[in-house]
């Protein structure tokens, strides 16, 4: 694509080709977000510049999502009940990895009952609020939401305070998740020690394990288990609609049952 237009305006340089061809290769863009090194200008009259309007679009994969099966075995090959429990969380919930790191300790909200925390959400949740925080996490959404939370999830998260409590340093810390093992012991936990752990927990569990593949298995599920779009779309923190149709994962199985169970039907009427 990038050969057809050069060559397109080097024949307009040698008269070959109307400069009203040319003029439609590209069209004004605004740049609201700067590279790094950019200078815009004093008064910001070089954020405006000529972008390609012919784009190759190239097919992308479809994100990837567990097995009911690969995600149970995912638990008990972490290390740790700070890691085992970040892996429950965002495959239970479905929460992003920055809405994961950036959690607080009072957005835990673990009670069958949270009134004596000023709450009127009944049962054992979590909040996802977009704040700004030391470890740079930040929710995607601007609109704060709640999300249930199993007994299960509980139990995994008391195990996970247990073994903090051993951490002195990390006493003084609000976030959720801290670092445990490696320095600076007890600061919040960021990205790239987030990266590191699913890395290494993929590489023992031989398949991609990565927080959107927890995510999309979590909305994967919902949506498998006759949970309304709707509901799912809230629980994930979504505006659009439209945003929900990345998460509609049709296995092989799914489609031999479709076709399938139409010819049944077929075969019924005949």
């Amino acid at each position: 694509m990038t050969t057809v237009c050069e060559f397109l305006r080097f024949g307009a340089r040698h008269g070959w080709v109307g400069p009203e061809v040319v003029a439609r290769l590209s069209q004004p863009k605004f740049l609201t977000h700067l590279p790094p090194g950019y200078n815009a200008g004093e008064d910001g009259q070089f954020r405006t510049v000529r972008a390609k309007s012919i784009k190759f679009v190239v097919a992308e994969d479809g994100v990837e999502w567990l097995s009911a099966e690969q995600f149970e075995r995912l638990l008990p090959l972490t290390r740790n009940a700070r890691d085992r429990f970040m892996v429950a969380l965002i495959g239970c919930t479905g929460m992003r990895i920055g809405e994961t790191l950036g959690l607080r300790r009072e957005d835990m909200h673990l009670l069958s009952n949270s009134a004596v925390l000023g709450c009127r959400v009944t049962g054992p949740h979590v909040h996802v609020r977009r704040r700004a925080n030391a470890n740079g996490a930040l929710a995607k959404s601007r609109f704060p939401r709640s999300i249930p939370v199993s007994t299960e999830l509980v139990e995994l998260y008391a195990d996970y305070c247990h073994e903090r409590d051993r951490i002195p340093e990390a006493a003084g810390c609000d976030m959720v998740f801290v670092n445990m093992f490696r320095a600076p012991l007890g600061s919040p936990v960021g990205y790239h020690n987030a990266k590191d752990m699913f890395d290494r927990l993929a590489r023992r569990a031989g398949f991609a394990v990565r927080p959107h593949v927890l995510r999309h298995t979590a909305a994967t599920r919902w949506v498998r288990s006759g949970v309304a779009r709707d509901v799912v779309q809230s629980l994930l923190g979504h505006v659009s609609p439209s945003s929900m149709d990345p998460y509609i994962h049709a296995t092989d199985q799914d489609k031999r049952e479709a076709v399938e169970r139409v010819a049944a039907a077929r075969d019924g009427r005949s």
